[in-house]
């Protein structure tokens, strides 16, 4: 499909504000973007829903002196304009090529590396993201550079292959930060949802024994994606409780999506010289921290956003190799787009919610679709 014979205007949602979810708008009169130098125009067939899209609404970031403040990612450098095209986990089919690039790309069914890295280094100094510096994939194209736009060849469906990029590059770079070796045993937090369920398989994949923190009815889930045991969160003491699940064995390193009122046990959890790294604070970023446990313990702390390009080709070299495998719990009409997130921060559920054009719903298929 050359640029003359693209549509004019295409669906969409765009966030309009800061705010609630009507704050999202889904309109059917955006302009179709078209491809500048370097970059590729893809027709986005499914993409995969993340908390940072929630977090970004609610400008829920905060500032360096005040945790409260509305503010995006990135903090005081934020690129954020609006409206803005959310979504970062796209996946779809290249349909036109800007300067640049080959012709011969056109056709190619693509997923898309979502993070900007803005250096021509592997450095996260100065990383941004599509769906945020951007827009993304919550509309039925998108432009991104032709360097993010990753050739797949899979019987994976396009909705699969949308529950990796962010939720598991996310997990993949916590887990190298924190240099998690073969044997090591792993505590994970918040195991149930799009990025722990990724560390419990990436955990695996690298050899290292995952141990599942979440709610006692998603604890069989947990088991069947490779986590040793699973560790009730509403346990009365997550020490003991842990304790008990590997047999007093001791945890290496804690991956931590959670933080909130049991950060400071996490670090009693782990070994002397343990890691701790985290990419996330759903139960509250706010946390109480008794120093004493850090340095006496001799502890590392690494804090993770994202990931570098040699994340993304080691986790893709795992999805095409059948390592880990997808979690897709539902899919989403593009225009049932409140429905969805919704349900997203409802969080009952294991794994991931994709969103898909309207006009691709019929490819999705059963059991996964909600309507």
């Amino acid at each position: 499909m050359t640029s003359t014979e693209l549509p004019r205007t295409m669906a969409a949602v765009q966030l309009d504000r800061h705010g609630g979810l009507d704050a999202l708008t889904y309109r059917d009169d955006v302009p179709v973007p078209r491809p500048s130098g370097d970059e590729v125009l893809i027709e986005v067939h499914a993409c995969g829903m993340n908390n940072t899209d929630v977090w970004v609404r609610e400008g829920a970031y905060g500032s360096d002196t005040d945790p409260n403040a509305v503010s995006t990612w990135r903090r005081g450098r934020s690129t954020l304009t609006f409206p803005r095209i959310q979504g970062t986990d796209s996946v779809g089919v290249i349909v036109a090529v800007g300067e640049g690039v080959p012709a011969a790309r056109i056709g190619e069914r693509v997923i898309v590396d979502f993070s900007l890295y803005n250096r021509d280094d592997d450095s996260l100094a100065d990383i941004d993201y599509i769906g945020h510096g951007r827009d993304g994939g919550y509309a039925e194209y998108q432009c991104v550079p032709a360097a993010n736009a990753h050739a797949v060849d899979t019987t994976l469906t396009d909705a699969e292959l949308a529950t990796f990029c962010c939720a598991y590059l996310t997990g993949e770079h916590m887990l190298e930060r924190a240099n998690v070796q073969a044997g090591e045993r792993v505590l994970v937090t918040g195991a149930s949802g799009g990025v722990g369920s990724g560390i419990v398989q990436l955990c695996r994949a690298r050899g290292a024994i995952p141990y599942a923190v979440t709610r006692a009815d998603k604890a069989e889930a947990l088991m069947a994606i490779g986590a040793e045991a699973v560790i009730d969160r509403g346990a009365a003491d997550w020490v003991e409780a842990v304790e008990a699940a590997t047999g007093g064995a001791p945890i290496d390193v804690v991956a931590d999506l959670v933080a909130g009122p049991h950060f400071n046990d996490l670090l009693r959890i782990l070994r002397p010289e343990g890691r701790y790294t985290t990419a996330g604070a759903i139960a509250g970023p706010v946390v109480e921290l008794d120093l004493r446990t850090l340095y006496l313990k001799q502890l590392q702390i690494n804090g993770s956003s994202q990931g570098r390009r040699s994340d993304f080709q080691r986790l893709l070299g795992h999805v095409l190799a059948g390592r880990i495998r997808p979690l897709l719990h539902a899919t989403y009409r593009l225009s049932d787009f409140h429905h969805a997130q919704r349900d997203f921060m409802d969080k009952d559920y294991v794994g991931k919610l994709v969103v898909v054009p309207d006009r691709h719903w019929d490819r999705v298929g059963a059991p996964h679709v909600r309507d």
